[in-house]
């Protein structure tokens, strides 16, 4: 954390160290210039060229003074904060959102200002931002569960809620909607970008935990964590009823997720209460029938079911991601702080015993770093990613993982070597030593979520979706929006 923190601020001290020297110089040849307004203000250069919110810039010219209090700069229509003036040298910091680019300085007494533009535009690059979709949060933390808009002058007509740990998926479908369950929340929630409304779709599960599509998106998939040794613990529902119908496939308990593999369509799921992984021919279910199977049915189970393995740590409730292209998944195991790597086997078309890919057994704690040397503190969801610098080199994984980490209030990347990072969260420590807490703006300066659970991705937009459990928010991390 130190080293992170001396890798921030080295920018800023040399920066600064410049700008003495420079001034020093000059104070050394001649006595520091004035502004003198009987005389035209020139702006002759800048640099960089590019750059975003927070870039270091230095603007040249003549008849700029010495004095800063006198001096205000606008890139792309957006003040920026001078800090420090060198007669021929304006230094200032790139304000937020300067996307037309272009550079005016004005100097002297409100109302009669010398200005002068530069030649050129400051090609302002967007960065990547937390900010908050839905949501709030009252003094009491009590808001209710309602449907309702994403924004509304009127509170009241605004959706809320979101205070349990989530589960994410966009619709195949239509991208546009964005599909969730909560823990110990009976509802199937919509989050439609279409029209910016929030709406509760059904309201009779029992604890669900996630959500996924067949190959063809006819039907949803969601699992249920019920105790019972024969409880309905695996259901779909078809596209065709709106998704108000409910089909159980298999009968067992306390599993944490459903999903099918994105290749050839078999079902996976688990019981975290024995560590047990199943596969499931879900396929070979339905056109056989499809009545409700238990996974304690010594008849039924075995023409369609099978338990691949159990994880090293039984009785603890873990999440299965399949990488888009099926040829492995991540376990993460969510409250012994770790990732599991399971490879698939094309041949038998099953998934073998997995093994420690990141993550220290059965100690939390926050490490970037590689393999099992870091530390995590109750990963929940993840989604796979393609790294355009991967397809550009040609590497064989084109994916990076990134997950919400609960308990460290962040989201990390993992890449395909095991070197995991923290992507966004967790603020800034020089301006708050906590981790936690509600802020937008930059992903590893600023923000800062409170306990984030689900995650999911849009591709088309390029944006990731998280569920801010303590927060009682939806962010979203993005590039900065262009005002209009």
């Amino acid at each position: 954390m130190m080293l992170k923190s001396l890798v921030r601020v080295l920018p800023l001290v040399m920066f600064a160290l410049c700008f003495e020297s420079c001034k020093e110089s000059k104070d050394d040849s001649a006595e520091a210039e004035t502004f003198d307004p009987s005389k035209p203000v020139v702006v002759s250069d800048f640099t960089p060229k590019e750059g975003g919110t927070g870039q270091r810039l230095v603007i040249y010219g003549s008849n700029f003074g010495s004095d800063p209090d006198i001096i205000q700069v606008f890139i792309g229509g957006k003040e920026a904060k001078v800090i420090g003036v060198n007669g021929q040298a304006i230094y200032v910091l790139v304000p937020e959102k300067a996307y037309k680019g272009n550079i005016e300085v004005r100097i002297g007494d409100p109302g009669s200002q010398a200005v002068a533009s530069a030649d050129g535009l400051f090609d302002f690059k967007r960065k990547m931002t937390v900010s908050t979709v839905i949501g709030y949060k009252n003094d009491r933390g009590d808001e209710p569960w309602v449907d309702g808009k994403f924004k509304d002058d009127n509170q009241l007509n605004m959706a809320s809620g979101f205070k349990e740990s989530s589960w994410l998926r966009f619709d195949p479908v239509n991208p546009k909607h964005l599909w969730m369950v909560f823990d110990n929340v009976n509802g199937l929630y919509l989050i439609n970008f279409e029209d910016s409304t929030v709406t509760k779709k059904r309201s009779d599960f029992a604890r669900p935990r996630s959500i996924d599509f067949t190959l063809d998106g006819e039907y949803m998939i969601v699992a249920e964590d019920r105790g019972g040794e024969n409880d309905r613990n695996t259901i779909r529902m078809s596209r065709a009823s709106g998704f108000q119908n409910l089909e159980e496939i298999t009968r067992y308990k306390q599993c944490n997720t459903a999903t099918i593999h994105p290749i050839n369509g078999e079902l996976y799921f688990n019981s975290y209460s024995k560590g047990e992984f199943f596969r499931f021919d879900i396929n070979k279910y339905f056109n056989d029938g499809g009545t409700v199977v238990g996974v304690t049915d010594n008849s039924r189970w075995p023409q369609y079911g099978k338990l691949l393995f159990t994880i090293l740590d039984p009785s603890w409730e873990y999440r299965i991601i399949i990488h888009p292209t099926g040829s492995y998944a991540y376990i993460v195991v969510v409250n012994r702080h770790y990732i599991l790597r399971t490879d698939y086997n094309w041949t038998t078309r099953e998934f073998n015993p997995p093994y420690i890919f990141s993550g220290t057994t059965s100690s939390s704690g926050y490490l970037d770093g590689v393999g099992t040397s870091t530390k995590m503190d109750t990963p929940y969801q993840g989604v796979f990613v393609k790294n355009p610098d991967y397809v550009a080199e040609g590497k064989s994984d084109e994916y990076d993982f990134y997950f919400t980490d609960l308990y460290n209030h962040c989201i990390r990347k993992l890449t395909p070597e095991g070197l995991l990072s923290t992507y966004a969260g967790r603020g800034s420590s020089s301006l708050n030593s906590n981790p936690y807490g509600y802020v937008d703006g930059d992903l590893r300066e600023e923000a800062r979520f409170d306990r984030p659970s689900g995650i999911a991705y849009n591709e088309a937009e390029g944006a990731f979706y998280i569920g801010d459990r303590e927060n009682h928010r939806i962010r979203k991390i993005a590039l900065e929006e262009i005002e209009e």
